[in-house]
């Protein structure tokens, strides 16, 4: 069972299959869904927190956001080298390291696909470690998908009025 390769037990399951689907519940509330008491939910919340299985993330819902996003697939020959870009580049949601013909997909958003275009043209397409590129349109999203984005730039600008990073220079 995959509960049991993580250290969790039946009641853990139950506690974050709650949180999940309803992150606003009260840990009163969630001691009354699993027949324990509110100190043990409580306890036993902070436990999968440091386990590092549960973690609260704060962010945009994509499949409700106004917004263009969009997977990047990149084959580059240093892929520490994109995610370092991926963790400077506001716009740049999140990475993942591959195996297979494409090593790194990047989640990205923008308020156009011209947008995305230029910021993908300017981190990836002209890097010499770079060998390919190619971008899918997320056209929609089966569940509620939070990811953490950043509105705002040092300079106190909004992203989202057509800022990135100091490299996109826009």
């Amino acid at each position: 069972m995959l509960s049991k390769k993580i250290g969790i037990d039946d009641i853990d399951c139950k506690i974050m299959d709650l949180i999940q689907r309803e992150p606003n519940l009260t840990h009163t509330e969630i001691a009354e869904h699993v027949n324990r008491s509110q100190p043990t939910v409580g306890m036993r919340i902070k436990k999968l927190e440091n386990l590092g299985v549960l973690k609260f993330q704060a962010g945009i819902n994509i499949k409700v956001a106004d917004l263009c996003f969009a997977r990047v697939e990149i084959l580059t020959k240093n892929p520490q080298e994109a995610f370092k870009i991926v963790k400077e580049c506001p716009f740049m949601l999140n990475a993942f390291r591959l195996s297979g013909d494409i090593n790194i997909s990047v989640i990205i958003a923008g308020l156009s696909f011209k947008d995305i275009d230029k910021i993908i043209n300017n981190h990836f397409r002209s890097n010499p470690n770079v060998l390919n590129v190619h971008i899918d349109v997320i056209a929609d999203v089966a569940n509620d998908f939070v990811l953490p984005i950043n509105l705002n730039l040092e300079n106190g600008q909004i992203i989202l009025n057509n800022n990135c990073c100091e490299q996109c220079n826009f």
